[in-house]
């Protein structure tokens, strides 16, 4: 899964949601800090590369664990589909 910057903010509280995770605990997961992960959400930065790859790759795994559905949100050129509806 490959986000685009401009849905970063949804993306992280959707996460965050379906995972019952704060800021914090979020930041915890990916090794990153707690403001870092606020104003992801906030829309104040983007994230850098390394940053987003820890993103990306967090979420691929949370998935695979059936802990996570990203479904229709916008990825790299695509809508991801699926799920119930």
């Amino acid at each position: 899964m490959a986000i685009y910057d401009q849905n970063l903010s949804e993306l992280v509280k959707v996460i965050r949601r379906q995972l019952s995770l704060s800021q914090e605990d979020l930041a915890g997961a990916l090794g990153i800090s707690f403001p870092t992960v606020n104003r992801w959400e906030n829309s104040l930065v983007r994230p850098s590369k390394l940053a987003k790859a820890q993103l990306d790759n967090f979420c691929a795994k949370m998935t695979r664990q059936g802990k996570l559905k990203l479904t229709g949100l916008p990825v790299r050129g695509r809508t991801q589909t699926g799920g119930d509806k």
